[in-house]
């Protein structure tokens, strides 16, 4: 039944990425980040809709009359530059073979995020693409914590099978980088309900992120409050709120979850924590090694282990976006990779300093703060997890670009009132009773 649900749902969905590519970028992103197709259990679950998604959207970009801007900006660059290097070393890499297919998910991944730079033009699109994001990963969350309160925290919540969060570690840091922007939306929204909606979501998202059990998304959790504190304009408001909830959550869980974290103390007496280190030690000697494209996606296992790791039969995948990086394609690419992030930050910062929290612009702002404490549980979270080519920190980089272009583009056309259109006036609201 969900099978046929499903090819229904995208039967008539699909075409109206043809006429209105934009569309196609927003079902790409909720078909990227929710995988769908892997709840089901018959002839869909390895169907690859995604990838007709992406061709049907890239042929109406190409036929139709909508308007097609390229924001050439650092995040952008720097992301063409990543992808044009890693592809330049893969016919080096040590197992090309297996490295083929996570080498095109990477460029299946990329090429889309180029799309939505492109394609989404409008303030309102913004917020469309915002709320798929956190409708997909805030799905897993609100059904992750429902099972951790049932399950009164002693079973491990998990992602859909066959994905990038499959893993309860992943499925953890998804959730944490989703929490802020259903915060932005709750900032967005002034319908009670849907406010009232999105405040048990973040709530049972949290439950969710401390039922995966994952040490590191408890680091990436203590990186995302604070950060969150620390760009809210109601500190003390904040503040109470947190110390209300927080402890209560962490009381919630059982004593094998507390333990469980205090290896993080511990890490020396720690299997887990020792192995990912004998993975980071590994990377950083293959880069050393082979420093200008590393040794390509597929470098876990016994022989690669052999030649650098310090404890040659400990093998473990690199456990960190940084050093999954480092050691897959080199020296090079993970100083691109370090600079894109900055730029993405950097992208951010500029969101959030031109413009106001109370004007017209206060869309643009408050992506801009929200996506740095989503940014902040990614870079502290991501230190433990193989998630460097996740879709979600590439989708949110190409929403504050494209964002960043609507403000410039549209304080270019104020300045000749001939050129607003009513859909572009900052002024417009986006639905009634939908934003403030």
């Amino acid at each position: 039944m969900r099978d046929i649900a499903l090819i229904i749902f995208l039967a008539l969905t699909i075409p109206l990425a043809f006429r209105r590519p934009v569309y196609g970028v927003l079902l790409w992103t909720w078909m990227s980040l929710m995988t769908p197709h892997r709840l089901t259990y018959g002839f869909a679950f390895d169907q690859p809709f995604a990838m007709i998604i992406a061709i049907v959207t890239l042929i109406g970009w190409a036929s139709t009359s909508d308007p097609k801007r390229f924001p050439v900006r650092g995040p952008m660059i720097l992301l063409a530059l990543f992808i044009f290097w890693i592809s330049l070393g893969f016919p080096f890499s040590m197992y090309r073979d297996d490295s083929y297919e996570m080498w095109t998910k990477v460029l299946k991944i990329q090429l889309m995020t180029f799309a939505v730079v492109a394609l989404v033009m409008e303030r309102k699109q913004i917020i469309w693409l915002v709320w798929v994001m956190a409708v997909s990963l805030g799905f897993y969350g609100v059904k992750g914590g429902w099972f951790t309160l049932r399950s009164g925290g002693g079973d491990k919540v998990w992602g859909p099978v066959g994905s990038f969060i499959e893993g309860n570690n992943e499925l953890a840091l998804a959730l944490l980088m989703t929490i802020p922007l259903m915060w932005y939306l709750f900032e967005m929204t002034s319908d009670k309900r849907i406010r009232v909606g999105l405040v048990g979501a973040m709530l049972l998202t949290g439950m969710a992120a401390l039922g995966t059990q994952s040490r590191g998304a408890l680091l990436g959790f203590a990186a995302m409050v604070v950060t969150f504190w620390w760009y809210s304009k109601r500190k003390a408001a904040l503040g109470l709120g947190l110390l209300a909830t927080v402890p209560f959550m962490i009381a919630f869980m059982p004593d094998s979850w507390g333990l469980r974290m205090n290896t993080i103390l511990e890490y020396d007496k720690d299997q887990s924590a020792t192995g990912r280190i004998n993975a980071w030690w590994n990377a950083f000697n293959l880069a050393n090694d082979h420093p200008i494209f590393g040794g390509g996606f597929e470098i876990y296992n016994e022989e690669v282990f052999a030649r650098y790791a310090p404890n040659p039969g400990d093998v473990h995948a690199a456990h960190s976006i940084y050093f999954q990086v480092l050691g897959e394609h080199g020296w090079i690419a993970f100083s691109i990779f370090m600079l894109m992030c900055l730029a993405t930050w950097n992208t951010a910062v500029w969101l959030r300093k031109n413009t106001t929290p109370d004007g017209p612009e206060r869309w643009a702002y408050h992506l801009g703060a929200m996506s740095q404490v989503s940014f902040a549980a990614f870079a502290v979270g991501g230190a433990f997890l193989s998630l460097a080519y996740f879709d979600l920190p590439y989708f949110l980089m190409a929403t504050l670009v494209a964002a960043r272009a609507i403000i410039t583009e549209s304080r270019e056309k104020a300045r000749d009132p001939a050129q607003v259109t009513v859909a572009e006036n900052p002024e417009q609201p986006l639905s009634a009773g939908l934003t403030r």
